[in-house]
């Protein structure tokens, strides 16, 4: 008698346990095929964790982010309703370094920051490619005007070119030896990878710069910015599974590599054009390609940084101005303590996400999946 209800109850689980996977498979399927940038723009707040970089500067996310205060001494931040202020540790306090420095020796009169990344970091809902690891920020080429600038003014007014309407030259009116200083003085710090900039700024720098000219190295011409500089720190001590960007060299980048930009990138199209005579082909059907980013196209970390908990508020999380970052990363290091038996306990009473994870795991060992190729590094 005992043996017959052990063997009903064990079938009774079972079929239970069986309705219950089939009847939620579907909403993990849908969940694991969620664009990413869906996934991570929807977190306000950074996860608790020991900071670091996992993946690429373009296919990524961060752990353990900071926010830069919207204002400061030295710098007022554009663009809040993005939500976009975030970075790791050390770029946050690499940026107001950067604010005192630039005022302090050539006159900068404050930084209007740009985009850093999401709160965690990862593929963002509009705009950047990049800037998903927190170790990528946007510095606009203009400094703060005589007055801060309202919520709604840092929402709506742009940014200014420094380039000649309608050219690809930098537009001497505007530009100033402050402007120079500015980069040069990002170039200099030895945690800066790399700077990105209009082409037309490069060439003015390269003609104009006297003097040590090494930090040129650092320099590089890019399409668009200039607007903004585009600054990018190395990977990070601690961030064992960011995944480095190749070395600039040793030159200075004032070569053909530059002279490229404007014989060829911006040289007018000729018009080659000739009647030719029309042979119709059949179409091949093009397979469809994803061109967004799902779970299982980023690292696996970042399911642990997606699913992982909040901090206390935004204040923990939010850099002291003037200097005092260490404090603030000392009292992150006593919530990420607690972090870890937090991340447990979401994972106990959140078996959906596990699931996910396991279906996203699966997905990335399937032969047939299709993951987009990743646009070229800069």
């Amino acid at each position: 008698m005992t043996r017959y209800f052990l063997n009903l109850i064990f079938r009774t689980s079972l079929i239970v346990l069986l309705t219950a996977s089939f009847s939620i498979a579907p909403v993990l399927d849908a969940i694991a095929a969620t664009p990413a940038k869906k996934l991570f723009g929807a977190k306000r707040l950074p996860v608790v964790m020991s900071p670091a970089s996992y993946g690429f500067y373009s296919k990524g996310c961060l752990a353990g982010g900071i926010a830069m205060p919207h204002d400061g001494a030295t710098w007022e931040v554009m663009r809040p309703s993005r939500n976009r202020r975030w970075g790791h540790p050390n770029l946050v306090r690499l940026i107001e370094r950067l604010s005192i420095d630039a005022k302090k020796n050539y006159g900068w009169n404050g930084l209007m920051v740009g985009d850093l990344s999401q709160p965690r970091g990862g593929p963002m809902l509009t705009g950047h490619a990049s800037h998903q690891v927190g170790l990528d920020a946007d510095i606009w080429l203009r400094p703060m005007p005589a007055r801060r600038w309202t919520r709604k003014e840092r929402n709506s007014l742009s940014a200014i070119s420094v380039l000649k309407k309608g050219t690809v030259r930098v537009n001497n009116g505007i530009w100033t030896k402050a402007h120079e200083g500015l980069i040069k003085t990002a170039a200099q710090y030895r945690e800066v990878q790399r700077i990105f900039v209009h082409p037309g700024i490069k060439k003015k720098l390269c003609n104009t710069v006297k003097g040590d000219r090494r930090w040129l190295n650092k320099v590089r011409p890019y399409w668009g910015h200039h607007y903004h500089m585009h600054v990018r720190l190395r990977c990070q001590p601690g961030s064992t599974n960011c995944k480095r960007q190749a070395s600039t060299g040793s030159g200075t980048g004032c070569d053909k590599t530059l002279e490229w930009w404007f014989k060829v990138a911006f040289a007018p199209k000729k018009n080659t054009k000739k009647k030719k005579t029309v042979v119709k082909k059949k179409k091949k059907k093009k397979k469809k390609v994803r061109r967004y980013k799902i779970m299982a196209d980023l690292p696996s970390q970042c399911r642990t940084v997606l699913a992982g908990p909040n901090p206390v508020s935004i204040a923990s999380v939010t850099l002291k101005p003037r200097g005092s970052i260490d404090t603030l990363v000392a009292s992150n290091k006593a919530i990420v303590s607690t972090g870890a038996a937090a991340i447990a306990a979401s994972a106990a009473v959140s078996p959906a996400i596990n699931a996910v994870n396991s279906v996203v795991a699966v997905k990335q060992n399937v032969k047939d999946f299709t993951i987009p190729t990743p646009k070229p590094s800069r």
